[in-house]
């Protein structure tokens, strides 16, 4: 067999968990050489999750400056990606999702002419504006991908419909295989467990826990208004606690802090690493999110999710009835979370532990194609995990 190089690239903390565990197959497998290339955005968080990985990355970009525009942003990455690929001579270039990263990275490998694997591909929403830039990103990508590792059966069938030139493959996605591989750790490793529930001490058991993240474009100024009118008005519930990762981009903090800030029963806490997040979905009664990922990670744990969107690229839990829409409205969010919290018959629908994203295997996946090996493609599925 010939070997193969292989140079995957990811910038931000969504992407390199769900990079990781696809890097980790890569590194184990004999038939690859896997160099891995770090764009330095989200540093701290970034560094996180290649520590909780055991990754190094072989190359780092450093394209962060104060202030930068996409397009600042975008130009940065494909200059300084061109010379990573000039130097290292990949047969495939690696990409994940709908980052600025790469689609960059994406065009730049097409420049050169080198192969593509787009990670993650075929998620749409058909709206150029929601959410913004994303749904422009990974259209790009797809374009000039020669293998589009389609996470869905859904992914696949919108994949069909633009009649695209690369091969399309249904892997799962592999924010499952992170997931299952950090659940197995905390499961097996109680001193561990101990040691991240230090790190919260001020998580109530008495109440239960709402666990919210939110840091979409589409939301900045009114959007975030009505999110934080909503969460202070569930956090009049004696029974409830609420936990708010609070994301860096100070267009969130400007509003988030002020509005929130002081409020009982609300935790406005920094951003957490991967472990300590996942944790906290464990602990939690229920999610509230504009995050993608939380989206396909909630289902696999079983936890009810509101998302704060009015459309999403991931129609399958929502379809499942395991995840549903509020947008970023005052009273929709409020009724929502409530119906939730009071009726356990809707919970229970929510909690039917659907898993349509994956089932851990789609590493492997990927790996075996670009290899040239024969496996068997992932088929949407429901699984009753422990």
């Amino acid at each position: 067999m010939s070997r193969i190089k292989v140079l995957t690239v990811f910038g931000t903390r969504p992407e390199a968990i769900k990079m990781a565990p696809l890097v980790c197959a890569l590194q184990a497998d004999p038939q690859v050489d896997s160099v891995v290339c770090v764009t330095g955005q989200h540093r701290e968080m970034l560094d996180q999750v290649m520590r909780l990985f055991g990754l190094h990355a072989d190359h780092d970009l450093d394209v962060m400056v104060p202030d930068q525009t996409l397009n600042g942003l975008y130009a940065r990455v494909i200059e300084r990606i061109d010379a990573i690929l000039a130097q290292v001579m990949p047969d495939f270039v690696l990409v994940h999702g709908d980052t600025s990263t790469a689609s960059a990275t994406a065009l730049a490998a097409f420049h050169r002419r080198i192969r593509i694997g787009h990670v993650e591909a075929g998620l749409r929403t058909g709206d150029l504006a929601r959410p913004f830039p994303e749904e422009m990103n990974r259209r790009v990508v797809d374009v000039v991908s020669d293998f589009m590792f389609a996470p869905t059966q859904t992914s696949r069938r919108n994949l069909m419909a633009e009649n695209l030139s690369g091969q399309i493959i249904v892997t799962g996605n592999t924010v499952i295989d992170a997931l299952a591989m950090t659940t197995e750790r905390l499961k097996n490793d109680p001193a561990l467990c101990a040691e991240v529930a230090a790190r919260h001490p001020w998580l109530d058991r008495s109440r239960r826990l709402l666990l919210v993240t939110g840091h979409r474009r589409e939301s900045f100024g009114e959007g975030f208004v009505n999110i934080c009118a909503a969460l202070a008005d569930l956090a009049q519930r004696p029974d409830l606690q609420i936990a708010y990762p609070v994301h860096m981009n100070p267009r969130v903090r400007e509003v988030v802090m002020p509005q929130l800030g002081g409020l009982p029963n609300v935790n406005l806490i920094e951003p957490v690493d991967y472990l300590d997040f996942v944790w906290l979905m464990q602990q939690s009664e229920l999610i509230l999110t504009d995050s993608g990922g939380v989206q396909e990670e909630a289902p696999y744990l079983g936890k009810p999710v509101l998302v704060m969107r009015d459309v999403t690229e991931r129609p399958e839990a929502v379809d499942a009835g395991t995840v549903a829409l509020v947008g970023a409205d005052r009273d929709r969010i409020r009724a929502g979370v409530s119906r939730l919290l009071d009726d356990s018959q809707a919970a229970a629908g929510f909690r039917r532990r659907s898993n349509p994203y994956g089932d851990g295997l789609a590493s492997g996946r990927i790996v075996s194609a670009l290899c040239g090996r024969p496996f068997e493609t992932f088929a949407n599925m429901t699984d009753e995990n422990d």
